[in-house]
C-alpha cells in the first residue's frame, strides 16, 4: 500500500519492541516508543502506520485521516501466524522455542473470544469507535490487490 501511495510505512512493532537476541521479547518504554513514532510521523504529510496501537495512550485522531481495520477468519489468521513463526524461527518452535510459541499461539487464539487482555476484537472495536476519521473494515480473506483497491477507493472518496 505504501509503495502504491508513494508514502513511507511505519510498522508499530519496530517502535514497540526493543532489538534483542530473541526478537519480540523486550518491550520498549512507552514514552520512548511514542516519541520515536511521533517524531517520524511529524516529518511527513502522508504516511501509513501498520499494527495495533490501541494501548499507546496517544490521541490518534490528530494523526490519521483513515483507519483500515484488517481482519481474517480465525482459522486463516492462526495458520498464517503459524507459518510466519515457522519462517522466522524454523523447527525451533517445536524444540527450544516451544514454550514461547505455545504461549504466543494461545494468546492469538484468545483474540476472537476476547480472552486476550488488551489485544482483542472487542477492544479493537471499542478503540475504533473513538476514532473521528472514517474506518474501513476489511474482514474477509481477499487478495492484496483487492484490499489495495478497496482502500484506494475509500481514500478517493474522502
Amino acid at each position: 500500500m505504501a509503495s502504491v501511495m508513494g508514502a513511507p510505512y511505519f510498522d508499530s512493532d519496530a517502535y514497540f519492541w526493543e532489538g534483542s537476541d530473541e526478537p519480540f521479547t523486550v518491550k520498549r518504554a512507552p514514552e520512548l516508543r511514542n516519541a520515536m513514532l511521533l517524531a517520524d510521523l511529524e516529518r511527513y504529510k502522508s504516511y501509513l502506520v501498520g499494527g495495533s496501537m490501541i494501548s499507546w495512550e496517544i490521541d490518534w485522531n490528530n494523526w490519521f485521516d483513515l483507519v483500515v481495520f484488517l481482519r481474517l477468519p480465525q482459522d486463516v489468521r492462526l495458520e498464517r501466524l503459524h507459518k510466519r513463526e515457522l519462517e522466522r524461527y524454523g523447527d525451533s518452535i517445536y524444540t527450544n522455542r516451544a514454550a514461547h510459541y505455545k504461549e504466543f499461539m494461545d494468546w492469538a487464539r484468545g483474540y476472537e473470544d476476547d480472552a486476550t487482555p488488551r489485544r482483542s476484537l472487542l477492544n479493537h472495536r471499542q478503540w475504533l469507535q473513538t476514532m473521528h476519521c472514517p474506518v474501513l473494515e476489511i474482514a474477509d480473506d481477499t487478495s492484496t490487490n483487492e484490499r489495495i483497491s478497496r482502500i484506494l477507493q475509500t481514500v478517493h472518496n474522502l
